[in-house]
C-alpha cells in the first residue's frame, strides 16, 4: 500500500525543529547540499539495461549540511513520495536510506547510513566515529562528501526496489544560482 505524503510540511516542520534555514550559507558558514530524488535516475547493476530500475513515480528531496565548527558532524533532512513506505529494516526487508559515493549514471558504496523514512520522512546528524554511520570508517569523510557533492547521491530502498526506489545526486545549492535569471542584467556586453 502506497502512503502519499505532502513532502513541504515534514520538511518544514524538522527544519523548524532543528532552526534551520533552507536557504544556502543563510547564517551558516558550510554549504547547504540538496538532492532531488526520483526512481528515473536509479543505475541498473547492468549498465546495458537502459529500462527505468526504480520506482517510475517516486520522488523525493533532502537536504544535507555540516554542523558550524563540527568538520565531523553532518546533518540531513529527507523526504520522500509515491513509494511503497514500510518500517525501517535490511535491504531487501524494509526501508532503508544511504549516501553513496558515485557520480551522476554510477552506482557506488555506501559511505553514511541514513534513517529509512518509513513513515515519509527522516532527519538527523551523524558524527564520524558513530557505530554503524560511516561503514568505510574513512577518517574525513563528512568533509569529503560537504567539499565534493557531486561525488555522492542519496538512494533509498524499499522491498519492492531493494536495489533502490529513488536516487538523487547532491549538489550545493549555491550551483542553482544563476545571474542570467536577474531582469537587470546588462545585454550590451554581450555585443560580440
Amino acid at each position: 500500500m502506497l502512503k502519499t505524503i505532502d513532502m513541504k510540511t515534514p520538511l518544514l516542520a524538522v527544519a523548524g525543529i532543528l532552526g534551520l534555514s533552507l536557504t544556502a550559507h543563510a547564517g551558516h558558514t558550510n554549504s547547504v547540499l540538496e538532492a532531488e530524488l526520483d526512481g528515473r535516475q536509479e543505475v541498473a547493476s547492468d549498465v546495458r539495461n537502459r529500462r527505468i530500475v526504480g520506482d517510475p513515480n517516486g520522488k523525493g528531496e533532502a537536504y544535507v549540511f555540516g554542523i558550524d565548527g563540527d568538520e565531523f558532524t553532518l546533518c540531513y533532512v529527507l523526504t520522500v513520495e509515491k513509494i511503497e513506505l514500510v518500517p525501517v529494516g535490511p535491504v531487501g526487508e524494509g526501508m532503508a536510506a544511504h549516501i553513496h559515493e558515485g557520480a551522476f549514471g554510477e552506482n557506488g558504496p555506501i559511505v553514511a547510513v541514513l534513517a529509512g523514512p518509513e513513515d515519509g520522512n527522516a532527519a538527523d546528524c551523524l558524527t564520524e566515529g558513530e557505530t554503524g554511520k560511516f561503514p568505510t570508517g574513512e577518517f574525513g569523510i563528512v568533509d569529503r562528501i560537504l567539499d565534493n557533492p557531486e561525488d555522492f547521491y542519496i538512494n533509498v530502498h524499499n522491498v519492492e526496489y531493494p536495489a533502490g526506489a529513488i536516487r538523487g545526486q547532491l549538489s550545493d545549492q549555491g550551483d542553482d544560482d544563476d545571474s542570467s535569471d536577474d531582469d537587470s542584467s546588462d545585454d550590451d556586453s554581450r555585443d560580440d
